[in-house]
């Protein structure tokens, strides 16, 4: 019965502040629920240092945390392969390179059944098997990363064993150069900076990650302004750590959430005026584009066969370019502003 669970063995980093043991579990097990570790804990399935402890215990450096949750419901079966249209940058027999489009999960889960990328790739490939990452990963045979369903932009598929163990090396030692365009809310204080924060699930909301001052995953974004259009800036990110919604999270947590972005309060007016006239034009700007103005629009790695580094560029998927024109006429139009 043991496939029934699975099991965890955490050291705290020396450096961890003292945080509540639910909290601290919390925010190291992907996709565990709060309930389902608290549970653990009442059922004493989760110790430090081999002792059975209380959810408000406070965890510090050098406690060895053993886990033994049970394995969460998944759905049965492979995944279905659909005809989904992929776009395709470059293939060779090793990897390959697409453009993922809006609104697109990158793989099955919950309330996303199917219609994902992997999907695709299942299809497309009918006579090959994609390799899978290490783990529990069987939903997510080729993929080595991923991007926000409603996030567009370049990624990396492994066809084979070596591919996928080469490429995801190179994501987990931050080799792989990963380049981002966003369109912010405001404008920064510099031309370019670091944002630092670790990252963990808002505990106000499951569905949604935040910036948090204990326990949680280091994430380091670097930005660059591209162009400042006043009431919003075009900025180039750079990946250092790759936590979910860490663009998204980074930038609201310095008070320039992405435009368009619902999750994180970039779909309703953040600077600006009152005018009703511009309240109409962003409204307009938001019909442009249903989803945050955030694009994938780099990507670099060195291929697992040859050696040789390879790089990719991608143009501004319609949508955000529309919005940012838009963006240009505006604030062209009142030079006052610039004055």
């Amino acid at each position: 019965m043991e496939n029934l669970y699975e099991h965890f063995r955490i050291v705290v980093d020396p450096g961890q502040t003292p945080v509540r043991i639910d909290k601290f579990v919390l925010n190291k097990i992907e996709k565990a629920s709060r309930n389902r570790i608290q549970n653990a804990i009442k059922q004493g399935a989760i110790t430090v240092d081999d002792k059975v402890v209380k959810a408000n215990f406070k965890v510090k450096p050098g406690m060895v945390i053993a886990l033994s949750l049970p394995t969460p419901p998944r759905e049965d079966g492979p995944v279905i392969p659909q005809d989904i249209p992929l776009d395709i940058i470059y293939e060779d027999e090793d990897v390959l390179v697409l453009n993922k489009q809006a609104g697109m999960a990158v793989h099955p889960g919950v309330g996303t059944p199917d219609g994902t990328l992997v999907n695709g790739l299942v299809h497309y490939y009918q006579n090959h098997q994609l390799p899978v990452k290490e783990g529990n990963f069987s939903d997510r045979p080729g993929l080595v990363h991923r991007i926000d369903k409603d996030t567009t932009g370049l990624m990396v598929i492994a066809k084979n064993e070596e591919a996928m163990t080469h490429l995801s090396k190179q994501f987990f030692d931050h080799v792989a150069k990963r380049r981002y365009q966003a369109l912010i809310w405001g404008e920064m204080d510099e031309d370019e900076g670091t944002i630092i924060g670790n990252i963990a699930r808002d505990p106000r909301n499951a569905v949604l990650r935040a910036v948090v001052e204990e326990g949680g995953k280091h994430a380091i974004t670097h930005y660059k302004v591209l162009e400042r259009l006043y009431y919003v800036s075009l900025v180039e990110c750079r990946l250092e750590t790759g936590r979910t919604h860490q663009i998204r999270v980074h930038f609201k947590s310095q008070g320039h959430p992405l435009f368009g972005d619902e999750r994180y309060g970039g779909n309703k007016i953040m600077k600006g005026t009152v005018f009703t006239k511009y309240r109409q034009f962003v409204e307009n700007c938001f019909k442009l584009i249903s989803r945050q103005a955030l694009h994938a629009k780099s990507l670099g790695f060195i291929h697992p066969r040859t050696g040789e580094e390879m790089y990719f560029d991608s143009d501004l998927p319609e949508d955000f370019q529309s919005v940012l024109n838009k963006w240009r006429t505006y604030v062209s139009g009142r030079k006052e502003l610039l004055e």
